[in-house]
């Protein structure tokens, strides 16, 4: 069993329960609970201020933001003021989001890795509590500072993860980051360039791997019949491939696979078109990108992404979570 192991909830759960999951992984051993923010359907922050209020030892993250919707101060502040709910335990995970979400919103998604430098340096600046001028491409701020009057005025521990998915933010995720939150819906092998592109880019700036930590979203359907289970994620794994590219590429599944899907959904999508869709979706498939079937079969997959340099499974339970919880139990 790993020594870390982590939640990982999305909009598939009511936020109550997700507030009751959450509590019960801590009882459990859990040491993370990290809230996602995709689509257009559930915010993070709100979620995690939840849990964060409602929790005592775990760590949340945000499994991840996007760095282009949230103004540079308001983002910096916003986790301060996460850090002021659960001091030292939360984490900014934040991505470059994908198209065509971002473009059917209004952003355009331009020269991202120098978006997430940016992003990334000015946040810091900001979190360790000092005066900002910073005008580059993208933020342009002049004497800012997170200007705490009632309160803690040391600089805040908040680590920042990027979630990257592309070669280039993958090396430049190990340059600048604490972390990478790797993806999911992705073989174990996948891990493998990653690791090498996060170690070419921790030596740019002096670093090794080990300085890099890499917690990996896994979506994780556990359930004692496997027939069941694999129908759980099934739900899952067909919405990502008609919806998120980035991720179906990463997948490696046919593009066969992916055009049947798509023909039947898009975005958005009814829980009615996913279900047809599903059908072109093969069970060989699903066991292969995630974490699916009894308990033991659960936990020998989730050790296959450990052993290729996963430092911290973030699961994602498609069937009971409590079932997935309980699986993944510490002590």
């Amino acid at each position: 069993m790993p020594n870390r192991v982590a939640l990982y909830l999305q909009d598939a759960h009511d936020l109550r329960d997700g507030i009751k999951y959450a509590q019960y992984a801590e009882s459990k051993g859990f040491t993370e609970v990290w809230q996602a923010e995709s689509r257009l359907v559930r915010d993070a922050i709100v979620p995690m201020a939840a849990f964060a209020a409602t929790t005592g030892k775990v760590k949340i993250g945000s499994g991840v933001i996007n760095n282009w919707t949230r103004n540079i101060g308001l983002l910096a502040a916003t986790f301060l003021t996460l850090d002021d709910l659960a001091p030292n335990r939360i984490i900014c995970g934040i991505g470059a989001w994908w198209d065509p979400l971002a473009k059917n919103v209004g952003i355009e998604r331009r020269k991202p890795l120098l978006a997430m430098r940016e992003t990334i340096e000015v946040m810091r600046r900001l979190l360790r509590m000092e005066n900002v001028t910073f005008h580059g491409e993208f933020h342009h701020v002049t004497g800012i500072e997170l200007d705490v009057v009632h309160g803690r005025r040391e600089p805040r521990n908040v680590p920042i993860y990027i979630g990257a998915t592309g070669d280039q933010m993958m090396e430049m995720t190990g340059e600048i980051a604490d972390g990478c939150v790797m993806n999911y819906c992705v073989p174990p092998a996948y891990n493998d360039k990653a690791l090498e592109l996060l170690e070419k880019g921790a030596k740019k700036a002096g670093r090794t791997l080990a300085d890099i930590d890499r917690p990996q979203l896994i979506v994780c359907s556990v359930d004692h019949d496997r027939k069941k289970a694999i129908e759980a994620a099934k739900t899952l794994l067909t919405q990502y491939l008609a919806q998120q590219p980035h991720i179906a590429k990463a997948s490696g599944v046919s593009q066969e696979i992916v055009t049947r899907v798509q023909s039947v959904l898009g975005w958005p999508a009814t829980k009615e078109q996913v279900h047809e869709a599903m059908q072109y979706v093969p069970d060989d498939f699903v066991l292969s990108i995630s974490a699916t079937g009894t308990p033991d079969e659960a936990r020998a997959r989730v050790k296959e992404y450990m052993d290729r340099g996963c430092t911290c499974p973030i699961l994602y339970p498609m069937s009971d979570p409590y079932l997935m919880i309980d699986t993944f139990a510490q002590g």
